[in-house]
């Protein structure tokens, strides 16, 4: 009985990495979108090139993350 509530623990403390993690993703997608049109905007033919790689990685890990989990589970403007 013991080995299986160590186990639930084992694998609460797991999920609860996980759930840090996409939210942390969620907050990259966001800061390195925002940053990524502010540099492509304002930037140079060479640094315009490079942020389009970085607007399309933010896409993707808004996509994968989620939009407001990031906000959410820090709790930020609450």
């Amino acid at each position: 009985m013991l080995f299986i509530m160590v186990l639930f623990d084992y694998f609460e403390d797991v999920i609860s990495g996980f759930e840090f993690w996409i939210a942390f993703g969620s907050l990259v997608g966001i800061f390195g979108l925002l940053i990524g049109i502010m540099l492509a905007v304002w930037g140079g033919s060479r640094l315009r090139y490079k942020m389009l790689g970085v607007i399309i990685i933010s896409f993707v890990l808004i996509a994968i993350c989620g939009f407001d989990t990031g906000f959410k589970y820090f709790r930020i403007f609450r």
